[in-house]
């Protein structure tokens, strides 16, 4: 009987003290205000060919190109020629300075009528910095760089539909030795894994016509870090899904209008701020706050406690990769209508003339909260024998002006044993 009252004074005691104290969370005005997600390597995901550029940076259902390792691999599978090489060139920033590019190569070769691999190469030069210690030093010339090699194996599951796994090295040497002896390059392999689906030509009223559906999950990989003790940066992981239709008038007038969507499948920065702990003075359960933290009067709540730089909303991004692309698609500190302000999504309409000549524009949205990338794109192609020819121009339409506003964007492609198969 004794320990059975001695339990319920010991209850009252801790909830009268628990009603004595209230607890606030703070956010920190710029934490709560930066919801833009930020990754290690971010040059993965900018668009390599003037095609996609032209099209609003998008490729994931689009009809298959030399390009296609970048966006979508297990097109190849579809692919007319038997194999190709194609070049790209994209200068970065030309705006500002005339030596950062992003350059790729790309080789692909379709094995058979089921299989097709590919490999490419992709480099970003971040041009010269000259470094000066002081007056009486003589200047340092530093280089740095990343790039990526790749490789991908696509097989045909079905008449319509395939799928791909890709598998890439990453290197990046942004780290200067001048600076800090013990700098070294750093480096990760990453995975993709993707799908593509193209209907048969189908007969309409007034034209044919035929669908394209496809899906990709890109830079699947561990952390990337320049230190052991240092930050672990996450791979720029993403998630496209798109679909198209291709009205088909004549033999020689085609229209192609493609749509798609994609998400970083990395955890969103959480809100961080700071935790009081006060103390309710007047016994009402709700937190009167002071006119003055700093120059709290008799009867109002006075501060017990104070812990800064916590969480006060989202989730910790310190977890590991696979973890963190589960997370991302729920951490959002404003929920599921922050979530959706994650999704990128891209419009972009294709003209083409006797498999010889080609018009293209497109349209990119990014939320304003999470990068204002907003841009219209406009693209030719040629193509005389077996070589064709890609330009594009991007116009930014956003309050952030892009590094590649005004850039001019060129892609050459050299196909061999052209119309070896016949998909279209």
């Amino acid at each position: 009987m004794k320990n059975y009252i001695l339990a319920l004074l010991t209850i009252g005691f801790f909830a009268k003290i628990d009603a004595q104290t209230i607890i606030v969370k703070t956010p920190n005005p710029t934490s709560e205000a930066n919801r833009v997600i930020t990754t290690g390597t971010p040059f993965l995901l900018i668009a390599n060919d003037a095609r996609a550029a032209a099209l609003g940076d998008m490729g994931v259902a689009t009809s298959v190109d030399a390009y296609s390792q970048q966006w979508n691999q297990s097109k190849y599978a579809f692919s007319e020629t038997k194999s190709g090489i194609a070049i790209s060139y994209t200068p970065y920033l030309s705006r500002l300075v005339n030596d950062i590019f992003l350059g790729n190569l790309t080789y692909f070769n379709r094995i058979d009528d089921r299989s097709a691999f590919a490999i490419s190469f992709k480099y970003f030069s971040l041009g010269e910095i000259e470094l000066v210690q002081d007056e009486f030093s003589d200047a340092v010339i530093a280089k740095p760089n990343e790039l990526t090699i790749d490789g991908s194996y696509s097989l045909r599951l079905a008449d319509q539909f395939s799928m791909a796994v890709g598998l890439r090295y990453i290197r990046s040497d942004l780290k200067i030795q001048a600076v800090d002896p013990n700098a070294s390059a750093a480096s990760s392999i990453a995975v993709d894994i993707s799908g593509y689906y193209q209907s048969e030509e189908n007969a309409y009223n007034d034209f044919n016509g035929r669908w394209r559906g496809g899906f990709a999950i890109q830079n699947l990989g561990p952390k990337i870090k320049y230190e052991d003790a240092g930050r672990e940066n996450f791979l720029p992981t993403i998630l496209r899904l798109g679909g198209g239709f291709d009205f088909i008038f004549d033999e020689y007038n085609k229209l192609g209008v493609t749509l798609e969507v994609a998400k970083l499948l990395v955890p969103t920065p959480p809100i961080l701020g700071t935790i009081f702990e006060f103390e309710d003075n007047n016994g009402n359960g709700v937190y009167d706050e002071p006119d003055n933290i700093n120059d709290i009067m008799p009867g109002e709540d006075v501060p017990i406690s104070e812990e800064n730089d916590v969480i006060v909303a989202g989730k910790s991004q310190d977890v590991d990769f696979l973890t963190g692309v589960f997370q991302s698609f729920g951490d959002a500190p404003g929920g599921f209508r922050e979530e959706m302000k994650e999704f990128t999504w891209a419009l972009g309409v294709e003209y083409q003339y006797q498999d010889s000549f080609a018009l293209r524009a497109g349209f990119f949205h990014e939320s304003d909260e999470k990068g204002a990338r907003q841009f219209f794109a406009l693209g030719a192609g040629f193509k005389y024998t077996t070589i064709n020819i890609d330009l594009s121009y991007l116009f930014s339409t956003s309050k952030v002006q892009s590094p590649l506003e005004g850039t001019l964007r060129f892609s050459l492609t050299f196909n061999f044993g052209a119309k070896t198969y016949s998909e279209y």
